[in-house]
């Protein structure tokens, strides 16, 4: 007979003869008996149940103060106002007043916030030209196709930045008072450094020119809704206009879920009294109204809020903790009911 050639015929798919491929390698099996499972079952309930209490306790340590002032106080005939597409560049202010009633130690944060606006729209967010936003010139002047129908005015003159989500960009400003028997404070906010390092300092730049920043801008329009043009968002601080603007840089950066806030100022707590954090009392907040929220039949707000290192004031994490540890729990009793009355000691398992 001949001999058997390996690698030939039937053989050919045969795997080598190691211990690896063969599964020869030595192998750990844990036995899982009642002594074994169920402490490892109570153990995993009490770390959940103290990681929820830890992070309840830290969650409630934080303020939160929401003001919705889409029509409240003299914000009401702005909102009517708003309905006309008429009055889009026609200015409107009005007033909200409300109360702090504990103070907010440490770091205040000062949010804007909309509601039932969907930002996380597929096509919404495809709606920029990245290499616009970057200051690359033969963007600025030709816009990409996914702008569209945001890329060009009336005129054919290429807008800058383009897309629907600079377009739609929130425009409403606040100034924020703490009112006084004898006079009213302005409270003092940061407004820049706000963005991420990552936006401020790579995703967005302003055209490289030897000129100033208006005449790099020259011969695109603004957006259809803004009522100014890119090179002039900050009148007051001419480092913080074009494409790096904080205020367009936090817009530009799209929310996953159609309520959302977003940064607009952080308490300056270089001067009294807020040294310490925002004070409990009165407060009012003057407002630039000009965003419409009608047609998508939205809310506005303003978020006064502390942070831990936990973040704001989110109580999802404590609860699924909480509940996870009584689920665990609860299957931990009842295994160890089911153990007490069987009354096997888990050595049938290791046959």
């Amino acid at each position: 007979m001949g001999k058997v050639q390996v690698g030939v015929g039937p053989f050919a798919r045969r795997p080598d003869n190691s211990a690896f491929k063969q599964q020869r390698l030595p192998a750990w099996s844990p036995s899982l008996t009642p002594h074994t499972v169920l402490p490892i079952f109570y153990s995993l309930s009490l770390v959940c149940l103290l990681l929820g209490v830890w992070v309840l306790i830290t969650v409630q340590n934080t303020h939160q103060l929401k003001v919705d002032y889409t029509d409240a106080g003299s914000c009401g005939h702005c909102l009517e106002m708003r309905k006309y597409p008429t009055n889009a560049t026609t200015q409107c202010n009005c007033v909200v007043d409300f109360n702090i009633p504990k103070t907010f130690l440490g770091d205040v944060f000062f949010y804007y916030g909309l509601i039932n606006f969907h930002q996380n729209l597929r096509r919404y967010m495809d709606s920029r030209d990245d290499a616009q936003l970057v200051g690359r010139k033969n963007s600025l002047k030709a816009p990409s196709s996914y702008c569209e129908p945001f890329a060009y005015d009336t005129n054919g003159v290429p807008v800058a930045p383009c897309g629907a989500v600079a377009n739609s960009m929130f425009n409403d400003s606040f100034t924020l008072r703490y009112r006084l028997s004898d006079g009213n404070i302005d409270v003092p906010l940061l407004r820049k450094g706000i963005t991420w390092y990552t936006d401020k300092n790579i995703k967005f730049h302003n055209p490289k020119s030897n000129t100033t920043l208006q005449q790099a801008f020259e011969g695109t329009a603004q957006p259809l809704y803004w009522q100014q043009p890119v090179y002039n968002l900050d009148p007051v601080d001419p480092n913080n206009n074009g494409f790096i603007n904080d205020d367009l840089i936090v817009w530009m950066r799209e929310a996953a879920f159609p309520n959302f806030k977003k940064l607009y100022g952080i308490l300056n707590r270089a001067y009294a009294p807020f040294s310490q954090g925002l004070p409990a009392g009165n407060y009012s907040v003057h407002i630039n109204y000009n965003f419409p929220v009608q047609y998508f039949q939205g809310r506005k707000e303003i978020v006064l809020t502390t942070v831990t290192w936990f973040g704001g004031q989110n109580l999802f994490l404590p609860i699924a903790y909480l509940v996870t540890g009584g689920v665990i729990f609860i299957v931990s009793v009842i295994l160890t009911v089911v153990y007490v009355k069987v009354g096997r000691d888990g050595k049938n398992m290791e046959e």
